[in-house]
């Protein structure tokens, strides 16, 4: 059973904005063949971090208004939010080490408090 939710512009505001732990949304397109490669990292982050990341996956062409609203140009896209803000984002296919680099430094900050 895959820990990556699969979300529309419908149910952003719920699962991303008003989540009480931080959210990764992950941008994708059915035809995009990098966002192929990505996948897998996003399964195996989930994983890893599902104690204290969620991780959702949000198909471009059917949600416009996600897609505007944070500026999504290209894909695959990644949006880290904590608090209902963006304090992270990338876009194009990365390397497992740099997605783990992208969330783990905003995870490890809240660890201690």
């Amino acid at each position: 059973m895959s820990r990556v939710i699969t979300i529309t512009d419908a149910e952003f505001e719920t699962e991303v904005l008003q989540a009480d732990q931080s959210v990764l949304v992950y941008f994708w397109a059915s035809w995009c063949g990098p966002c192929r490669l990505m996948s897998p990292l996003m399964e195996g982050l989930a994983a890893k971090y599902g104690d204290r990341l969620k991780i959702v996956k949000m198909e471009v062409d059917p949600n416009p208004q996600s897609v505007a609203a944070y500026q999504v140009e290209g894909v695959p896209a990644l949006r880290l939010f904590q608090q209902g803000l963006v304090v992270e984002s990338s876009e194009g296919a990365i390397s497992k080490q740099k997605l783990e680099d992208l969330v783990g430094v905003h995870l490890s900050e809240g660890v201690s408090s």
